[in-house]
């Protein structure tokens, strides 16, 4: 008996053990939740365990892992431990356990080849990582062989072998030539699973000496190749010529012709052989035979079918796949050959081996202190895995004993465990396959109860229907759930609950009683806890009268109802659908509240319409199907306006509303959608009629509301789709009885228009508004916060009114109400307004300016007191001007800038400043009167910036060997000069730059000898100069040294030079080669990486207008020439100007500007008559002097400084003609160059005008000038004064 007894007791005590791992804590994922419980480490991801690296990259074994607290990481390799700290090379990335090994900075791959294990560890107990095995990738080269020639005759079977060389991971074999293509391959012509080229038969197209094995390895991305061999096959035919070549004409001889033969396998050879494979891998088998007919292969599996699904041949069917191969696919696989003269057949034995593989995985065990549990590690393979169990990573048969756990081959046994029984649990298990390793971990934890579910949580659900109130908990031991209605309920039992292991309350059929407050308790050794929950259960939402069939004939009307009833405290939404689509976007569909309305009806309409009814917690539908047929025939229709209505009755009359009851006319064979009430007050506006209400067509009668003291008449107008008609006759007329005014004017406002008054004004209200006859307004006022009693004034039918002296800029309350003989309006809302205001009295103190950069800077001033405003404070004004430039020294005109800065702000950015120049500026306060007086002036200086690029380069003098380089400095310096930068490189024929020399010449140079240089070659030159900031942008230019003293080989196009304005520029340049070449221009937005514009130019001009250009926006230019080879032009940058901009002070409206330009005109006008009497005089002057010294006389400009007529002289004659200048990128040009006559453009030059009067004109060979100091105008070169010149 006590050993029954004690059987029993083993199979209860084994029940409870499983009984409680069954009912072992589960740890809701509450993200609070899981926050503050403690957790020993758990992997998260980690390397794969055969991990295969590229030599050439950093390695990383990755090891993720999670934990409460955060775990720590360690490391072993080759089973002992890896000190990381020792190893520079080596780092673990922070809050994590991935290494990461240096090898790009001098580490070797092979030096770091082992297997490493990662453990991570916290005060829970210890989760460790798979063994992950590092090898680098090897991708050896072929060893070198001697390849003798394959001389084969026709017919026979050839292989040819490839044996690639072992590499890690082992390469892919594929077959090319020397063309790199793929060789063709064939059920003849096959590649074998070992990378073999196997022929079943050669033809005598197979001939050939490039047949190529590769290997490609991909981890390192290289293809290896080995060297080609050759196959010669010889025909029967050419056989025998050889022979008989070699042979006396007494000697018998003759090759045998080709004999076709029976099947024989290549591979593999014998007749068994035998295979073994994974489960889970892809089973490949392979037959390749030779034989002529080429054979055909056919496979079988032995006492058995292949499985279906999982079987594909591949390689002509001369390979035999099978995936995801498990033991039943072990067996004989037979492949058979055969073609006309007989078969072959190899017998395949195949074993299915098995590495091991998860039956039950142990899983990770939470459990409360003193209770019992289990941990099950199940594994199949074959053979049978061996399973064993670690600690903390550590053998369980060496770990610190734990009396609470008990190991039981594949399981652990726990019971009574206690917190200090928490740890993490390996599983292990392998055979000659493989391994398997899982992490479980036991947590014991003693946690009082926690609801998760919010407090005060509302449900609502619908009467008859199921009500599920959640009570989510947490606590170790498990928690005891208990539920009560109301706050002191007793506790809930019976059949009508639903009790459900979560905690959740189910109520299967909830009524209006159940609403009410529930209250969930939760409780355990460790404490107690309740939360409370409310339920409302509403009312169903239902369709008392729902959509009915309907047939109507086409063209007509017909209307759907659905009408519902709800839960009060439910706001229902109402859709209609057609054919469970939405309805047709047509204003045919009138959807009203309780009804569909279908106007003239079609027969697209015919259909199914449903009425869908939604709240937030029920839905309920309802459809009805609407039938379109014909019209019986009628004659034709004629279409028209409706007739107006008629016999308009008034009833019902009280004194602010009437009932207008009407008789419709005739709607023309076209339904009247709706009318138009309008009404005519024949007290105030007699003879004017006003938009009322307009109703449904199908609505005879309105109410009407009415305004008091108004002498109404009414009229209907009926509308069909033809249009409207006439309007009905007037109704009797209907005199409203006097009131109060029902509202008092709107949009009061008080602003002074004088520093001594307050001028309140309003909107009057309209004759109707009045309500009765004599409208007055009462207008009161009293200052803010000083005045307690208003002070009135009525006045008569006005909108404004003015209070004289009132204290510069004070606040006042103000309201204006309406009255008439009747009475007063309602008490007027008060609004506040303000007095005049006057200019401001002080000016804002301690001015500071902080300087950021060359070009921009931050003031700062402190704020006016709001007394001394004297108005609303609109801001702050920052006066700023140039005074001068420090690298020229040179004042100009001042040009003062202006900055408003809104609101109480006491700082701001003076942006677009020019460098290396001394600004002043002031600061004024503003309000709405104008501005305070300036804050004394403020003296600050730019630093230095780079300069502009410089404002000319020409090179001249081209000898054998040198270059002379002329420049003019840059037009915008931003500072003191350093030095300029000249670059240069040689270019050959096909336009290929050569190596690139920099020089360095000093500030104060302007030309440049460059000798040693290569005769008859090209150079390209980059020219730019420097501040102390650094190098500004450059110029470039290209010369060519000359071959024999002789013209440069190479055509040229030089000197391109722009003048730029808002939205066009002339494009000019110098050509140098075969004539009649046709230019092209190609521009673009400078820095952008757009392709470039192009633009060709009519003829052989040397001109062009780029049109359409954006203000304000600098642009790449350069030009080239036609059927030269792409020859092109240095590049050349220029700028268009700003678009015009308001400024501040207009010049053309200040007297000094209109006096000098008077004075100007008025010496322009004298010197013309004294030259043209001079002229009639027939006397001798310098310019008659040159006319009859030459026969082709040239008319000269007027000098630059004075204006005056310049004189001819024959030391001029033989100057160099001048040059236009290229205009630099911040759009300024010297005064010299726009100030240019036509002759600085040479002689006989056909001087063009663009559309906008601008000169356009060829550029040849003119010198050019010194650059201007300060900043002049960006206007392109003008003709004017040239023109002014022909007297």
């Amino acid at each position: 008996m006590l050993k029954k007894k004690g059987i029993s007791a083993s199979k209860a005590s084994l029940v409870l053990f499983l009984c409680q791992m069954i009912s072992a804590l589960d740890v809701p994922l509450d993200s609070k939740l899981l926050e503050e419980l403690s957790q020993p480490p758990t992997i998260t991801q980690q390397s794969p365990k055969d991990y295969i690296v590229d030599p050439r990259e950093n390695i990383v074994i990755q090891c993720e892992a999670k934990g409460k607290p955060p775990p720590s990481f360690s490391w072993t390799r080759n089973g002992t431990h890896f000190d990381i700290d020792k190893d520079a090379q080596v780092t673990m990335k922070p809050n994590s356990g991935t290494l990461v090994i240096n090898i790009m900075n001098g580490g070797k791959a092979e030096a770091y080849e082992g297997v490493y294990q990662c453990t991570a560890r916290n005060e829970r107990g210890a989760a460790i990582s798979n063994n992950i095995v590092i090898r680098p990738s090897r991708s050896p080269l072929w060893t070198k062989e001697k390849l003798e020639p394959n001389q084969v005759r026709e017919g026979d079977s050839l292989v040819l072998h490839c044996r690639p060389p072992v590499g890690l991971p082992p390469p892919i074999i594929f077959w090319m030539d020397n063309a790199f293509q793929r060789l063709p391959q064939s059920e003849r012509v096959s590649q074998g699973l070992n990378g073999d080229l196997y022929f079943s038969n050669v033809q005598p197209e197979d001939t050939r000496e490039d047949y190529i094995c590769y290997a490609r390895f991909n981890h390192t991305q290289t293809i290896q190749q080995k060297q080609p061999i050759s196959v010669k096959v010889f025909s029967v035919d050419s056989l025998n010529d050889t022979i008989a070549a070699n042979l006396s004409d007494t000697d018998i001889y003759g090759a045998k012709p080709v004999t076709e033969r029976q099947p024989v396998l290549l591979t593999p050879t014998g007749s068994t052989s035998t295979k073994v494979e994974l489960r889970g891998n892809v089973l490949l088998l392979e037959c390749i035979a030779a034989g002529l007919p080429t054979p055909v292969i056919r496979w079988i599996k032995e006492g058995g079918e292949l499985p279906a699904n999982r079987t594909f041949f591949e390689n002509f069917k001369k390979t035999l796949k099978i995936i995801d191969v498990s033991e039943a696919d072990s067996g004989n696989y037979k492949c058979i050959a055969r073609n006309i003269l007989g078969s072959a057949h190899h017998v395949i034995s195949v074993t299915v081996k098995a590495a091991p593989y998860w039956i039950t995985a142990p899983r990770n065990l939470v459990l409360s202190p003193g209770e019992d549990g289990t941990l099950i590690c199940r594994a199949n393979g074959n053979p049978k895995p061996n399973i064993s169990w670690l600690a903390n990573g550590v053998p369980i048969a060496i770990a610190p004993e734990d009396p609470s756990r008990k190991v039981d081959g594949d399981t652990i046994i726990f019971s009574h465990v206690q917190e200090r029984s928490s740890a993490v649990y390996q599983c292990n298990a392998s055979n000659e396959y493989g391994y398997l390793l899982a992490n479980a971990f036991v947590n014991v934890l003693a946690e009082p109860p926690r609801i998760l579910t919010p407090a005060n949580k509302l449900y609502q659900v619908i009467a008859d229907s199921p009500a599920l109130l959640d009570c989510a908990y947490f606590g170790s031991p498990k928690p005891e759930i208990e539920w009560f209605k109301g706050v002191k309920g007793s506790i809930l039992r019976g059949n009508e609950y639903v009790f459900h292991d979560n905690g959740t309350l189910e109520i299967p059929v909830a009524q209006k009683d159940s609403t009410g407050t529930y209250t969930c308790v939760a409780r355990n050794e460790l404490g107690k806890i309740q939360n409370e929950v409310q339920l409302e259960v509403k009312d169903p939402t239902m369709i008392i009268k729902q959509p009915e069939y309907k047939v109507i004939q086409r063209y007509g009307q017909v209307s759907f109802e659905c009408i519902i009833k709800h839960d009060s405290t439910l706001l229902p939404a109402v859709i209609w659908l057609k054919d469970n689509n939405e309805l047709p976007d047509d204003e045919r569909f009138l959807v009203g509240k309780d009804n569909l309305t279908i106007m003239n009806v079609t027969d697209k309409d015919d259909g199914t319409y449903t009425c869908i009814v939604n709240t937030t917690l029920d839905s309920v539908s309802a459809s009805a199907v609407l039938t379109v047929v014909a019209a019986p025939p009628t004659p034709a229709v004629i279409y028209a306006r409706p007739n107006p209505p008629f016999d308009l009755e008034l009833t019902g009359q009280l004194e602010r509303s009437v009932e207008l009851s009407w008789i419709p006319g005739d709607e023309n064979n076209s339904p009247i959608t709706n009318f138009v009430i309008e009404y005519e007050d024949g007290l105030h506006e007699p003879g004017v009629w006003h938009y009322q209400t307009e109703v449904p067509g199908t609505q005879t009668t309105v109410q009407l509301k009415l305004s008091p003291y108004v002498n109404y008449s009414f009229r209907v107008i009926a509308v069909n789709e033809i249009g409207r008609s006439q309007p009905s006759e007037p109704s009797e007329q209907y005199l409203t009885k006097s009131a109060n005014p029902d509202e008092n004017p709107s949009n009061v406002q008080g602003i002074g228009s004088e520093p001594d008054n307050l001028v309140i004004t309003w909107e009057s209200l309209k004759g109707f508004q009045s309500n009765g006859p004599g409208l007055q307004y009462k207008v009161s006022w009293r200052q803010k916060d000083v005045d307690d009693e208003w002070t009135s004034v009525i006045v008569a039918n006005v909108s404004k009114y003015i209070v004289s002296g009132t204290p510069t800029f004070v606040p006042y309350e103000i309201k204006v109400q309406a009255l008439n003989d009747l009475g007063y309006a309602p008490e007027p809302s008060e609004v506040i307004g303000h007095s005049g205001e006057d200019l401001p009295m002080v000016a804002p103190g301690n001015v500071q300016v902080h300087v950021i950069n060359s070009t921009l800077a931050k003031v700062h001033w402190d704020p006016v007191p709001l007394k001394s405003v004297r108005g609303h404070l609109q801001g702050y004004k920052v006066y700023y001007w140039k005074v001068q430039s420090l690298s020229r020294r040179s004042r100009r005109h001042v040009e003062k800038k202006i900055l408003t800065f809104r609101g109480n702000k006491t700082f701001g950015m003076l942006p677009g400043l020019e460098p290396y120049s001394s600004y002043k500026l002031n600061v004024r306060v503003v309000n709405g009167k104008g501005e305070g007086p300036a804050s004394p002036d403020k003296v600050f200086k730019t630093p230095e910036g780079v300069p502009s690029s410089p404002s000319f380069l020409k090179i001249t003098n081209p000898t054998l060997d040198s270059l002379t380089l002329e420049w003019g400095s840059p037009t915008h310096p931003n500072g003191v000069l350093t030095s300029y930068i000249l670059k240069f490189q040689p270019i050959n024929n096909t336009h290929e730059l050569g190596p690139l020399v920099e020089i360095r010449i000093p500030a104060n140079e302007s030309s440049l000898i460059l000798k040693n240089l290569n005769y008859s070659t090209r150079y390209k030159f980059y020219f730019n100069a420097q501040t102390s900031v650094g190098s500004g942008s450059q110029i470039t230019e290209e010369a060519v040294t000359i071959m024999d003293e002789v013209q440069p080989l190479y055509p040229r196009i030089r000197n391109v030079t722009t003048a730029a304005a808002e939205t066009y520029a002339n494009i000019s340049w110098e050509y140098e080669g075969p004539d009649h070449a046709n230019f092209y221009v190609e521009y673009g937005v400078a820095g952008s990486k757009e392709d470039w514009k192009k633009e060709i130019v009519n003829g052989s001009r040397s001109f062009f207008v780029l049109k359409g250009l954006t203000p304000g926006t600098a642009y790449k230019v350069r030009v080239g020439a036609e059927g030269l080879s792409g020859f092109r032009s240095s590049e050349d940058v220029f700028e268009t100007g700003p678009a015009m901009a308001s400024r501040q002070v207009d010049i053309a409206t200040q007297g000094w500007f209109i006096g000098l330009m008077c004075a100007v005109a008025l010496l322009i006008l004298i010197l013309l008559i004294v030259c043209f009497i001079r002229r009639n005089k027939g006397g001798k002057y310098p310019v008659k002097e040159k006319e009859d010294a030459h026969a082709d006389p040239e008319i000269q400009p007027m000098k630059e400084d004075d204006g005056t007529f310049g004189e001819y002289s024959d030391a001029e004659d033989h100057k160099p003609l001048k040059k236009g200048s290229r205009t630099p990128s911040d759009r300024t040009v010297k005064k010299e160059d726009s100030d240019d006559s036509l002759v600085d453009y040479g002689e006989g030059v056909n001087g063009q005008f663009n559309e906008d009067g601008s000169f356009i004109g060829q550029y040849s060979g003119k010198k050019e000038k010194e650059p201007a100091e300060g900043n002049e105008s960006s206007e392109a070169p003008s003709p004017v004064n040239a023109m002014n010149s022909f007297v």
